[in-house]
């Protein structure tokens, strides 16, 4: 344990000094008043980590000092004691925000355990603190790469939908990023304290992703062996993020349409309705207004979520921002493996900004990460850019077709590359999109799934690991 500072606030000289020994023996620093008066004047001057109050003193006694303390100094852990152990005093005390309780006499062990306690809980409400405010920090607007004019529309209505509870619907191109605009929409808001849980509902099968969303009563089905809370129940005072929802089907569809209207549901397998004051934001990369027309998408829960639309734009259509999130990806993971970062020469640049981005900023991302592993020259050329995203040498002179068969031949080559090239960014995006879940590729496509192998084989696109643990 750790070296920290303690008051001990008790009348009894005896147990001031007792208090002292066992805790000074563990290379604590102990401070002790008899004055319950002087000691709160004292810890509302001074930080102590944790201070030990006895509830009988006379003048001030120790549940108006921890009352009073606790408004003070929040942080501060405190253990009461009596030598009236009654259960109804201990109960007070905790619900005043004591950490703990001892009677007295007490032994020393407890002494020892219950201030240990409080020392490690300390220690990890303040790592909580911490990693909350990294986490809002991380996902705040500002961390939102991009300077564009359709950009600068989006960060418009981020700011004005995060001050309230409206639902959000983002649409958007896969890879456009749009788990992170719900992020920052929750990071921006009052709920930014509570949690944000996200949920992609193209990645589990129906009755899982019910069970997920709504809970479930124990032995509500096979293996429901314990009851389980639902994202709804989790989410409550922060944000649901239901990322994919066009893969929801009509029924889930009108238990969700519940849900949004009533603000209750009832887990599989039970009969208590439960309140939920959670915040909806949905994303979708279809066309949801051409799926409510052929009847695979609810209409009223489409006006339901349509409430506020953001619609991020592809790439291609910002590529001015292609510079900067270039160099944002670059330093993210060069900093991260602490090695210095490179500058792209203006010919790669180039490149890049001509590239059409299939993928979206997720498929910069990944090349920016390839070219962070592999590139050890201070400069990025074109030769360490990735060879589908634009490396389109010109013909040299020779090259040049001088007669009839040679113009047909070269443009037989030249079209099957263009085949070749787009048939594998056909299979890798079709694989991104669903966490490298072959099958649900292949049917998202319209394609057998040993058709959808045999291409994979053709273009050496490797089986992703673990694929059957995805396909649940």
């Amino acid at each position: 344990m750790k070296h920290a500072t303690i008051l001990v606030v008790d009348d009894e000289q005896v147990v001031c000094q007792g208090c002292t020994l066992l805790l000074a023996e563990r290379g604590h620093d102990v401070s002790t008043s008899q004055d319950s008066r002087q000691a709160l004047a004292l810890a509302q001057d001074q930080q102590f980590d944790v201070i030990l109050v006895d509830l009988r003193m006379p003048g001030l006694d120790g549940m108006s000092f921890l009352r009073t303390i606790k408004d003070v100094r929040p942080d501060t852990e405190v253990i009461v004691m009596t030598g009236y152990a009654e259960i109804a005093s201990a109960v007070a005390a905790i619900k005043l925000g004591a950490f703990d309780y001892i009677p007295k006499p007490f032994r020393p062990e407890q002494l020892v355990l219950a201030v240990d306690k409080a020392l490690q809980t300390r220690d990890i409400r303040a790592e909580n603190r911490y990693l909350r405010r990294e986490l809002q920090s991380r996902y705040t607007i500002d961390t939102i790469v991009g300077n564009s004019p359709c950009m600068r529309s989006v960060y418009e209505l981020i700011q004005q939908v995060s001050a309230t509870n409206v639902t959000v619907l983002i649409r958007g191109e896969s890879g456009t990023g749009k788990e992170l605009v719900a992020r920052a929409i929750h990071f921006s808001s009052p709920r930014k304290s509570n949690r944000f849980v996200a949920v992609d509902c193209g990645a589990l099968h129906e009755s899982l992703l019910e069970s997920e969303l709504f809970g479930h009563a124990k032995g509500a089905f096979t293996g429901a062996t314990s009851t389980k809370k639902g994202l709804f129940e989790v989410a409550d005072g922060g944000t649901l993020f239901l990322d994919e929802i066009a893969h929801t089907s009509l029924l889930l569809q009108a238990k969700l349409l519940r849900v949004l209207q009533e603000r209750v549901f009832t887990p599989v397998g039970d009969t208590r309705e439960r309140k939920t004051d959670m915040r909806l934001v949905a994303a979708t990369n279809k066309d949801l207004e051409a799926m409510v027309a052929e009847g695979s998408f609810r209409q009223e829960l489409f006006y339901r979520l349509n409430i506020v639309p953001i619609t991020l734009p592809p790439l291609r259509a910002r590529t001015d921002d292609i510079p900067a999130l270039a160099m944002h990806f670059l330093r993210k993971f060069r900093q991260e493996a602490q090695r210095d970062v490179p500058d792209i020469s203006p010919e790669a640049m180039q490149l890049l900004m001509d590239y059409p981005w299939p993928g979206n900023v997720r498929e910069l991302e990944n090349a920016m990460h390839r070219i962070s592993v592999l590139c050890s020259a201070a400069l990025v050329t074109p030769a360490q850019l990735p060879v589908e995203i634009g490396r389109r040498p010109s013909l040299s002179r020779s090259a040049v077709p001088t007669t009839l068969q040679e113009l047909k031949h070269q443009r037989q080559q030249l079209r099957r590359k263009a085949v070749e090239t787009l048939e594998r960014e056909f299979l890798v995006e079709a694989l991104e999109r669903h966490q490298g879940n072959v099958s649900r590729a292949a049917s998202e496509v319209g394609m057998h799934r040993s058709n959808f192998q045999a291409l994979m084989r053709r273009y050496g696109i490797e089986r992703p690991p673990r694929e059957d643990t995805r396909a649940t």
